[in-house]
């Protein structure tokens, strides 16, 4: 008798956990959230390319499909078209140069997408400057270069662009694993007034992501350590409403595919890192390549009123139709 007792208590102990592990984490009884989603235009507004067979020596400048404007990832008219279409924040990346600056530009050698070969390491800024970053691309298997003789002069310098858009927000990525430039990408942000770095976020491999972060604590920054850190605890006591520290003042990329396993998403799991200075930003796919959400069938893939961050590769496409409520 005393074992069905206790096995009674336990049976209506497990029922009552599982009846608050849901009502503490269903965004069917949790406030609606206000306003629209969050945009991040990749590399600003930029040539697409098929994901196809893709590896991460690909050059996608050889893959592009035909053009639908004329712009240029990570220029400085790419991200004011990205803004002037509605992007909350854009994602740009920065190599080192030869001469100590930051020059941005994505790959790690120069010959996929410019008229030279070699790294951003063996040039001066100077010289960078001189390069035709549009001189690879073509749409037709190299039968055409629609971009060729048009890109000369138009890789920026980090401090071209803080210069250029003194008041608006940037995602920052670190291309390359070697902590010193982390430590680099702190002395040059460490020049900036309070305000401007509360309008930063750095992201990239996590050595030199701990390097920024030792001398820039305050910055908000993302590594798949912080990642991690965050996310494999909340997976383990976030049905509680516990929020690991680690959460605190950071931002999350989730995979749309593993998006759906955080406790309490979409709303709750939002509303939770709303409190604590944490942006989300949900990629498309499984996050193994900088896929977006770059048109309407792929909004429909998110959650009904969806007010978290849309990682997307097409600003142009995704601000009209966010903004028109589809």
């Amino acid at each position: 008798m005393k074992f069905k007792k206790r096995l009674k208590r336990l049976g209506l102990f497990l029922i009552l956990l599982i009846v608050f592990m849901f009502f503490n984490n269903s965004s069917l009884l949790t406030k609606d959230r206000k306003g629209e989603p969050f945009l991040l235009a990749h590399r600003g507004l930029g040539q697409t390319f098929t994901m196809k067979g893709i590896e991460w020596d690909t050059c996608t400048a050889e893959r592009i499909y035909k053009p639908e404007h004329p712009y240029l990832e990570n220029t400085l008219s790419s991200m004011k078209a990205a803004f002037d279409d509605g992007a909350d924040l854009v994602e740009l990346d920065i190599k080192p140069t030869k001469d100590g600056q930051f020059a941005v530009f994505h790959d790690g050698t120069l010959e996929c997408r410019t008229n030279v070969k070699g790294s951003t390491k063996d040039y001066t800024m100077a010289e960078l400057k001189k390069l035709d970053i549009g001189y690879g691309y073509t749409a037709d298997n190299g039968k055409t270069f629609p971009f060729r003789g048009k890109g000369v002069g138009l890789m920026p310098s980090l401090d071209e662009v803080m210069t250029q858009f003194p008041d608006q927000p940037f995602l920052i990525h670190i291309k390359n694993a070697d902590p010193k430039e982390g430590s680099m990408l702190a002395g040059f942000l460490s020049k900036l007034a309070d305000k401007r770095l509360d309008q930063l976020t750095v992201y990239g491999d996590d050595q030199p992501i701990a390097a920024l972060k030792q001398e820039l604590p305050e910055l908000r920054v993302m590594s798949m350590a912080t990642l991690k850190s965050c996310l494999i605890p909340y997976l383990g006591v976030g049905w509680t409403g516990y929020i690991p520290s680690a959460c605190k003042n950071t931002q999350l990329h989730v995979p749309e595919k593993y998006a759906p396993l955080l406790w309490g998403w979409p709303n709750k799991f939002l509303n939770r890192m709303d409190e604590v200075n944490t942006r989300v930003i949900v990629v498309a796919g499984d996050g193994g390549w900088s896929e977006g959400f770059d048109s309407a069938e792929d909004l429909k893939r998110l959650p009904d009123h969806f007010t978290g961050g849309i990682w997307t590769n097409r600003i142009d496409r995704i601000a009209p139709l966010v903004k028109a409520g589809q």
